[in-house]
């Protein structure tokens, strides 16, 4: 899982297409805010990502798949680099 630091997105787009789960939405959408503190939040307390990675062997099964965060989302930050 990737965030944005919402204080550091200079709200170009660029990041939106790339994006290979249409997660990354704009802040004006229903519930953005919501997000856009989680962003805050995780931004601040977990490494930066310097560095593409594969995704995960299962990531396309689960592509659209309802209840992800409540599933398996966890704090614990990742590697980064």
């Amino acid at each position: 899982m990737l965030v944005i630091h919402p204080d550091e997105c200079i709200d170009c787009g660029v990041c939106e297409p790339e994006c290979p789960a249409d997660a990354i939405r704009p802040d004006t959408e229903p519930e953005a805010e919501k997000w856009v503190e989680f962003n805050r939040k995780y931004s601040e307390m977990w490494p930066v990502i310097i560095s593409q990675k594969d995704p995960l062997p299962e990531a396309e099964a689960r592509d659209g798949e309802e209840g992800k965060l409540d599933k398996y989302f966890s704090e614990k930050p990742g590697e980064g680099g």
